[in-house]
């Protein structure tokens, strides 16, 4: 644990610096697109933030790599290079992928193609699949099958962090949130499954991708001095996959605990779980703009952050409860493995956890629907003449602009838009 941790630091104060260095040559060099239409923060903010994080990244492996000579359970993580050589292959391309969208703004076919391509390559030359289900040790199917299924479920979930992409500080931290929680989890299984060697790939990923996220927190935070772009975004968006397909895919749960059966399902379960937010809002944005018959890429603004600044929730209140959600989701689910493993616990406390964490999540959302009610109902009782001349209750229907021409309270506008 503690040598994950060196290298967590490692990656975040790595990231830290040359996230500084990136913002004053991007500002020195106007490096950073127009405001575009969608967009609702009000001043050109560099989006380069990617570019560190894959630094921070690529030197957090580097260190590993050389420490790993000297200590041998680290060393067969790099028993097979080829499969390293080829992650952080994959990493490049979708950086380099993500700068040019970034700068250009290329179609969405593009990307789409460069993003298939930084998955086959993960895929086939790292060796990265999913084997098999872990439920009884099923098998996927054929060879074809298990790196068509692979390269998919990456990309999906390349696409589902980008999308989500829109608020300051909103994807690092449900990274840097969803990521901690998986480490943890891969932590656990593999040290319970072969203790005495409990350093595998996915926890690596998982480490070093907490500590680039940490790394670049600082300046995206609200109000961000710099944003990651697709760049980041998509390598975030690739890294989690390829940790998760790698203990999910490859790791047979029945050498763990089987007493209880729900901690079988948790490596199913806990990737999803992580992602539930972004897979949510991936999938009501393809079905809202498959059903106006546009493009699945094309950009809109009725994302659910969106959605949160409409209904009155400020930036920073938006940002939070996305936290909030993705951390009920997550640690509710890893609390299922734990508590009967590893504490002898029954799992009706981890229920009791994740229904009081989302019941809690669900009335802080809602909160803003209920004072607009009130201030609906007294704007209703005042004596003629004095009513309200707008009613709240009709801010999510409108623009922005729309709403502050209105004299409704909107939130900050200072933060990112993405499609």
């Amino acid at each position: 644990m503690t040598l994950f941790v060196l290298l967590s630091l490692v990656a975040a104060a790595v990231t830290f610096c040359l996230s500084v260095v990136v913002l004053k040559l991007s500002l020195r060099y106007r490096l950073y697109p127009k405001i575009r239409e969608r967009d609702v923060h009000t001043r050109p903010t560099p989006r380069l933030g990617g570019i560190a994080m894959f630094l921070g990244i690529l030197v957090a492996f580097l260190v590993s790599y050389l420490v790993s000579a000297q200590f041998a359970p680290l060393r067969l993580i790099f028993t097979s290079p080829q499969q390293i050589l080829a992650i952080l292959g994959a990493a490049f391309l979708i950086v380099l992928l993500g700068v040019a969208d970034d700068i250009w703004d290329l179609d969405w076919m593009t990307k789409l193609a460069g993003q298939f391509i930084a998955a086959g390559l993960v895929a086939w030359q790292g060796g990265v699949q999913i084997y098999s289900l872990p439920i009884a040790g099923r098998t996927v199917g054929s060879g074809w099958m298990s790196l068509v299924i692979s390269i998919v479920a990456i990309v999906l979930v390349m696409n589902m962090i980008n999308f989500i992409d829109g608020l300051d500080g909103l994807v690092t931290g449900v990274a840097l949130i969803a990521n901690g929680t998986f480490f943890l989890y891969s932590y656990l299984l593999v040290r319970g499954t072969s203790p005495t060697n409990y350093f595998n790939l996915a926890s690596l990923i998982a480490a070093i991708l907490v500590g680039a996220c940490v790394g670049f927190l600082p300046l995206n935070w609200h109000p961000a001095k710099m944003f990651m772009g697709d760049a980041g975004a998509l390598l975030v968006g690739l890294l989690m996959a390829t940790s998760a397909i790698a203990i999910t895919g490859q790791i047979d749960p029945a050498a763990i605990d089987r007493s209880q059966l729900f901690p079988a399902f948790i490596p199913i379960l806990l990737p999803v779980a992580i992602l539930i937010i972004p897979l949510l809002d991936f999938g009501l944005a393809v079905f809202r703009r498959v059903r106006a018959g546009k493009s699945p890429f094309s950009a809109d603004r009725k994302h659910l952050h969106h959605r949160l600044l409409d209904m009155g929730h400020t930036h920073l209140h938006a940002v939070l409860i996305f936290y909030g959600w993705t951390a009920a989701a997550s640690v509710g689910c890893l609390l299922y493995f734990v508590l009967p493993v590893y504490f002898q616990l029954p799992t009706w406390y981890a229920t009791i956890f994740l229904v009081t964490a989302l019941l809690v999540c669900t009335i802080v959302t809602l909160a803003p629907l209920g004072r607009r009610k009130v201030i609906e109902a007294a704007s209703q009782r005042s004596p003629a003449g004095e009513a309200a001349t707008f009613d709240p209750l009709d801010a999510a229907g409108q623009s922005p602009s729309a709403a502050t021409a209105a004299s409704v309270a909107v939130p900050d506008t200072t933060h990112q838009e993405k499609p």
